[in-house]
């Protein structure tokens, strides 16, 4: 029963995934904690969230940013790596918690207030490195790529295709730390079975949902998402 009910989050989690590119691991992971353990909501969802990145930039790969594509990976490689090692000496939950109130703050203002102030260009590459030093010590700096991401792509589909191949890469580096721990066992690997199927038709029907979704509202629902982030980090 457990398992049905991870795999309808699961469904329901990668629909948005699938609109916004982003997102379907924050929405999956208090569930999947709750409902497969910690070790196996580590795993299940990274792998869920590589493939969700893969279907997407294969079937709009024609409408990715390349160019900033490029831009976000090598920043936010930078910044894990000095995530990584930073996490060797700090151990700080409060880190954390702030850097949910901060997204939880530019996304509710964005939210309230739609005029939006054009950022310099040497702070958003911050932004980025930032992202991926949070990234290389909680596994969490999505929140800010995407505080970066509607800020240089303006159209829904552009931000979808291009933000989901990050997730390839990110996830890529944290399925290998996995495997080198030997996290993958006989029942999360049965569940990573029975969870293609499911996210396969999930990203067909948010693919078909995202045609029918203006831009004011990609934006709305993409700093809801946010702000749920947030307050998943805070909690």
């Amino acid at each position: 029963m457990k398992d049905i009910i991870f795999l309808i989050v699961l469904f329901i989690a990668n629909v948005i995934q699938a609109i916004t590119g982003f997102a379907g691991t924050v929405l999956a992971m208090p569930a999947s904690m709750f409902l497969l353990g910690v070790d196996n909501a580590k795993v299940v969802p990274t792998v869920m969230a590589l493939l969700s990145g893969l279907l997407i930039a294969i079937s709009s790969y024609k409408r990715i940013n390349k160019k900033e594509l490029l831009k976000i990976c090598v920043f936010m490689l930078i910044g894990m790596a000095v995530g990584i090692l930073l996490c060797k000496v700090i151990s700080s939950n409060s880190l954390l918690i702030i850097y949910g109130i901060i997204i939880i703050v530019i996304a509710g203002k964005n939210l309230l207030f739609h005029k939006e102030h054009k950022l310099p260009q040497a702070f958003l590459i911050a932004i980025l490195i930032i992202a991926g030093i949070i990234h290389g010590m909680f596994v969490s700096g999505g929140a800010l790529l995407v505080v970066y991401a509607t800020q240089v792509l303006k159209d829904k589909e552009e931000f979808r295709a291009t933000v989901a191949p990050v997730w390839i890469v990110l996830n890529s580096i944290l399925l290998v730390s996995q495997i080198q721990a030997h996290a993958f066992n006989y029942d999360n690997i049965k569940l990573i079975l029975l969870s293609i199927i499911p996210l396969i038709v999930a990203t067909w029907i948010g693919k078909k949902l995202l045609k029918r979704v203006s831009q004011k509202v990609f934006l709305n629902l993409t700093y809801i998402l946010l702000i749920i982030s947030g307050i998943s980090l805070i909690v």
